[in-house]
């Protein structure tokens, strides 16, 4: 079986003043494999957020090995690690931050202006905000679509550079039962239709049914999965 996401005893500590730290992370191991939609489950202050951060490469774990596809990016400069978030991965946050000066087609084309990707790039943009179920929203602004319309586009730019994995931090935190379902569909959908491996964090215990696998994370620690 191939993986698209590896974690091998990773531990990760932050300094606090005095000279000691804290560990938020305890050897945490676990495999994603390719194509598969999976859940981080837990309660704040759990580690989900820290570990997701470190498989997406926006940090660097203290010890133990991450690997992207069989590439080991734990130990990647700064530099290094920033090239493989604009072509690798996409993320998906609570907060959609989307442009509020820009239309939903033009938050998506400019992530794509970000990533220097030319070809194609208006058939690409209709492609992603269709999937999403906003092909007839494409000139509405932020601020006349609903919390949940406005996540979807955040799912449509993030997905845009054709992305190998989403990570999709409480991205249902903000939004009512019935539409944070919605985007989780869209989610599994985007496995099936694009390839991509989703990992994502939630707290919802409503929402696991919808994952290939489930992480349950305790005090920096996995205890099932």
């Amino acid at each position: 079986m191939e993986y698209m996401v590896e974690a091998k005893e990773v531990t990760r500590s932050f300094p606090l003043e005095g000279g000691n730290s804290i560990q938020v992370l305890k050897g945490i191991s676990l495999q994603i494999p390719k194509g598969e939609f999976a859940i981080l489950r837990g309660r704040s202050g759990s580690g989900k957020t820290t570990l997701m951060n470190l498989l997406g490469a926006l940090d660097a774990p203290t010890s133990g090995q991450i690997y992207l596809e069989g590439q080991e990016i734990g130990g990647l400069s700064e530099a290094e690690r920033g090239k493989i978030r604009r072509k690798q991965v996409g993320f998906v946050f609570q907060s959609v931050a989307l442009i509020p000066t820009m239309n939903a087609y033009e938050n998506v084309e400019f992530s794509l202006r970000l990533a220097n990707i030319r070809e194609n790039r208006k058939k690409r943009v209709e492609e992603c905000l269709r999937m999403v179920g906003l092909g007839h929203r494409m000139d509405h602004m932020p601020q006349e679509m609903s919390g949940g319309e406005q996540q979807r586009v955040a799912i449509a730019r993030a997905i845009a550079h054709r992305p190998q994995v989403l990570f999709a931090d409480e991205p249902t935190a903000e939004l009512d039962s019935a539409t944070g379902l919605k985007v989780v569909h869209i989610f599994k959908e985007l496995t099936r239709l694009e390839g991509i491996t989703v990992i994502m964090t939630t707290h919802d215990v409503g929402l696991m049914d919808a994952g290939d696998r489930v992480f349950t994370m305790e005090d920096g620690e996995l205890i099932n999965g």
